[in-house]
């Protein structure tokens, strides 16, 4: 019996065509992952993410923490999206990354995490590696909202 109440993700997920998010990976079906337990992985990656990057904001104001900072900013970003991934799939993910309406956008975003560590590490610049912490999060949000039908002639 599903559980009732407003955290049923159960009944929320029967209003989601299983063709729009979830089209299936061999890795879904390999590992016997369910609609729910995509969706719990989603959140909680999401949530690591979320968390991992406050933590690395929040180190960032702290005197000889930007490389943790870079480090924990990065990371929380990274698992944000690898948890997109439970929603499409991993491999279809990668493939639509690379799509030409959002290539230029997963290259800046790729490209201002390395210059993030540069700036972070070897530069040692803490005005750098804010300026590519801006670009990244400017980059995903492009790259993010890639996905939403006419969103880019908005």
């Amino acid at each position: 019996m599903a559980p009732k109440g407003w955290f049923n993700l159960e009944s929320a997920g029967a209003a989601i065509p299983e063709t729009q998010f979830f089209e299936g990976d061999s890795a879904f079906k390999f590992l016997g992952l369910s609609r729910t337990t995509r969706l719990y992985g989603f959140a909680a990656c999401f949530t690591v993410g979320f968390v991992l990057s406050l933590l690395g904001t929040i180190l960032l104001f702290l005197p000889g923490q930007l490389g943790s900072f870079a480090a924990l900013y990065v990371l929380g970003t990274v698992v944000s999206l690898i948890g997109t991934g439970f929603l499409i799939g991993f491999f279809n993910q990668l493939k639509l990354m690379f799509k030409p309406v959002r290539v230029l956008a997963t290259l800046i975003f790729l490209a201002s995490i390395v210059l993030v560590f540069i700036a972070a590490f070897v530069l040692s610049s803490d005005i750098l590696s804010i300026i590519f912490v801006i670009v990244e999060y400017l980059a995903y949000t492009w790259y993010t909202l890639s996905y939403i039908p006419y969103a880019a002639a908005l």
